[in-house]
């Protein structure tokens, strides 16, 4: 349970000094949720969950008032702010949800992405609380500050974990323009191995190399501390993968382009992974240069991301021009 169970957390290098055809297996991590009187400690502590859930004492809607939001789409309550600002950004945000959608990166009306909209990254757009990415358009999008103690008290509160999560890092991590938190299956599967790293066994996995942080220690929803814990991983401008164990992933980037375009390949490399698993035969793995260079030249790619997500949206500006409005 977050701030209640000590942690052991490391952030690995994804640096494969002289990988075999059998990647090691990570050891047993002393004082993580799996020992048992962490365990105990959960147990005892539910009381804790219930409360961080229903947000009891923290001005967070009620459970009763959670069930009875309509089914309908959320709309968010009137602020100084119109929602013709920032149009740009909202229009691309927009975009990234519905093709996250569209490529089965959606958790129901749970996950959520953020784009910062000042300079020090602490005031950002977000997806509405309870909301499909499917549905989602620019106008939906809401304006919260990482620093305002009342953010959940609003009518349009967001979701308890999204602001648990996407307001420690841009608190924390000014560098973190803009934050895409999924659990896709292939991610998802690679956070749940016994050794989580993505080994350069071809071109799209060659890409992350010594460009993701690992966190270990899954203690709960995301809540105040844990998340704050979570985010610190990504501290490193160089990481701008955070593989977040039996949880999922967050991806970060300088622009929404950016950001999607990462997210897109690091599930088609960690797909290419789990597959190569499958096969039960020995993996052949990059040399850490051979690796690291093509992470460099893929890093300064001339408009790969921008003309990548400029196409995503052309294709929604015929199908789906809602998303924009």
């Amino acid at each position: 349970i977050p701030g209640k169970v000590r942690k052991l957390h490391i952030c690995a290098s994804t640096t494969l000094d002289s990988v075999s055809r059998s990647i090691p297996r990570w050891p047993a991590q002393k004082g993580s949720v799996r020992d048992k009187d962490a365990t105990a400690g959960c147990f005892a502590r539910r009381h804790d969950v219930q409360s961080a859930i229903l947000g009891l004492g923290n001005g967070m809607l009620t459970g009763n008032a959670r069930r009875a939001r309509p089914m309908s789409r959320i709309h968010i309550a009137k602020t100084s702010t119109t929602t013709s600002d920032y149009a740009a950004e909202r229009s691309d945000l927009a975009a990234a949800f519905r093709w996250a959608a569209r490529l089965n990166m959606h958790e129901g009306v749970a996950n959520h992405f953020s784009v910062a909209v000042n300079d020090d990254g602490t005031q950002f757009l977000m997806n509405p609380n309870q909301s499909h990415f499917s549905r989602i358009r620019a106008s939906d999008l809401i304006l919260v500050d990482a620093n305002d103690p009342e953010t959940m008290a609003r009518p349009d509160a967001p979701d308890p974990t999204a602001w648990g999560l996407h307001g420690a890092l841009h608190r924390q991590c000014a560098h973190a323009r803009v934050a895409l938190h999924v659990h896709s299956i292939h991610a998802t599967i690679l956070s749940t191995l016994e050794d989580p790293r993505l080994p350069p066994i071809d071109q799209n996995c060659a890409m992350f190399f010594n460009r993701y942080a690992i966190d270990t220690e899954y203690g709960g929803l995301a809540f105040e501390e844990e998340a704050e814990r979570c985010c610190r991983h990504l501290a490193d401008p160089a990481k701008k993968v955070l593989i977040m164990c039996q949880h999922g992933v967050m991806v970060i980037g300088d622009d929404v382009a950016d950001a999607f375009n990462r997210l897109f390949y690091f599930e088609r490399a960690a797909k290419t992974y789990v597959k190569a698993l499958w096969t039960g035969q020995p993996l052949r793995v990059l040399s850490d240069e051979v690796a690291e260079k093509t992470a460099c030249e893929l890093d300064n790619y001339p408009g790969q991301a921008e003309r990548h997500f400029a196409e995503l949206k052309a294709i929604l500006n015929v199908e789906e021009p809602d998303y924009n409005t």
